[in-house]
């Protein structure tokens, strides 16, 4: 409730205020406000669906950022030119007070047979490996995912050969591939994870190169823009389930976790995005980069399974040979 009421109150301000200051100040209290929710309501969410439901339960809460992409985005740049941006501060701010409503009377206090918060104890998780890697290649990803998105206007109109007011649509366009692709993890990432990430995690890669090679024709561009969307959000989407599961013994900041490591990858994907366009390679670029961090996420996701695999089969070999190592007893070669 606090996260969700400085959010609304930090719309309000934006809306009425005529400093640029204040303005700015209310960008970072809303993007602040905005990651808390979604940390605290990724970790409700899943302590309220069970241990065997995260995926579905964190497909749920992410389907609304999916629609936000679907309606919000586009409405807000319809608003805008309409009335102004002043007026889309204020559609954000009255959509977001019915939410409060809803989560008093239908979130209860805590989690139901929920621990009580240690956060120390709930920190220590981020010392494993395979979670540490993993809230990685939700960064990755999500930079990717990013990198592209913000740039996408200029993409569109600029080299893809739209008008301006094809941006709204095709920015409709990307959020209905985002919830196509939320709907594919929310079936499967609780039972058949590696299904969605693996075929998934290449395929996005390829999307990524053709889309980059082909964004000068309006059609695949158009078509790319969909699948791209469902991809990285299918990928994602799993990814933050994986890291649900992974950080089980981290129930109140598992959540906190997995929302850093995608704004962390929110922040730099299009700061890098950014850094390629000012270099002069054109508003193609962010596509390239976009690629290079799936790949990269693809190069660690690989090196993980090779070291992990490499490390069960040699504990049973030293296992082995620490039995066999005894007086009148050979060594195993």
């Amino acid at each position: 409730m606090v996260f969700l009421n400085a959010f609304i109150a930090a719309h309000v301000v934006g809306a009425v205020t005529g400093s640029f200051g204040v303005l700015l100040a209310t960008r970072v209290v809303g993007a602040v406000a905005n990651a808390g929710f979604l940390a605290v309501g990724l970790a409700t969410a899943a302590g309220l669906a069970g241990p065997h439901a995260k995926g579905r339960a964190a497909s749920a809460l992410l389907g609304g950022v999916t629609l936000a992409c679907v309606a919000g985005v586009p409405a807000g740049a319809v608003l805008g030119n309409l009335w102004g941006w002043r007026s889309a501060f204020w559609a954000v701010a009255a959509v977001s007070v019915p939410a409060a409503f809803a989560i008093l009377r239908c979130v209860p206090p805590t989690a139901p047979g929920a621990p009580a918060p240690d956060a120390w104890r709930e920190l220590r998780a981020l010392r494993r490996p395979r979670l540490a890697v993993t809230l990685a290649l939700a960064a990755l990803v999500n930079g990717a995912t990013f990198c592209t998105f913000t740039y996408l206007a200029p993409l569109v109109t600029d080299v893809s050969g739209y008008g301006r007011t094809w941006v709204p649509a095709l920015l409709a366009v990307f959020g209905l591939g985002s919830f196509a692709g939320v709907t594919i993890a929310g079936r499967l990432s609780d039972t058949r994870p590696m299904r969605v990430l693996v075929p998934g995690g290449l395929a996005l890669l390829v999307g990524w190169l053709l889309f980059a090679a082909t964004a000068a024709i309006a059609p695949v561009a158009f078509l790319l823009v969909l699948v791209q969307g469902t991809l990285s959000f299918a990928v994602g989407a799993t990814l933050i389930t994986q890291v649900l599961y992974r950080a089980a013994d981290a129930p109140s900041l598992g959540g906190s976790f997995v929302t850093a490591a995608l704004n962390v990858g929110a922040a730099v994907g299009p700061l890098l995005g950014g850094a390629a366009i000012g270099a002069g390679l054109g508003y193609r670029s962010p596509l390239w980069v976009s690629a290079l961090l799936v790949a990269l996420a693809l190069t660690v996701a690989l090196a993980l399974t090779v070291a992990l695999a490499l490390t069960v089969g040699l504990v049973p070999a030293l296992r082995r040979g620490a039995r066999a190592d005894t007086p009148g007893q050979p060594i195993p070669s």
